[in-house]
């Protein structure tokens, strides 16, 4: 006779999850930088980047370009830090941060701009027409 182990019902292991979930917890321990979420897109006219910045003036970020790679850094401080506290849900990331991104060649850096508005970074680069002077040709022999 062949003992199989027993499993758990779906339903059973769903419930554990569950309870998992809601169980209270200590704070999360971060041991690297939080990384930014993004929106990246482009219009007819701009290269744009967004991200949701809650709890930071627009001061306290630093925005550096180069040629190919836009840099975000900053540090969200928690507004609760030094009270006594007992978490039942710790999703918001509170601390330093930072975000790389890579730029198309077709954009002006020099004229970029960086707004906030509501906790919104939105940070637009014009495009610059390309009329094909920045191409390499190859001579294939």
């Amino acid at each position: 006779m062949v003992n199989k182990p027993r499993t758990k019902s779906a339903a059973a292991q769903t419930l554990e999850i569950e309870e998992e979930k809601e169980a209270p917890s200590e704070p999360a321990i971060f041991d690297q930088e939080g990384e930014l979420v993004i929106d990246v897109f482009e219009t007819d006219v701009d290269f744009v980047v967004l991200a949701a910045i809650a709890g930071i003036q627009i001061k306290d970020i630093d925005i550096s370009l180069e040629k190919d790679m836009m840099v975000i850094k900053g540090s969200r401080p928690d507004p609760h830090e030094n009270s006594n506290k007992k978490y039942f849900y710790q999703e918001c990331y509170w601390g330093p941060f930072s975000r790389k991104i890579v730029l198309p060649e077709n954009i002006d850096i020099d004229k970029a701009d960086a707004q906030m508005d509501k906790g919104v970074l939105s940070i637009k680069i014009p495009k610059i027409e390309n009329n094909g002077r920045n191409k390499l040709g190859v001579k294939i022999s």
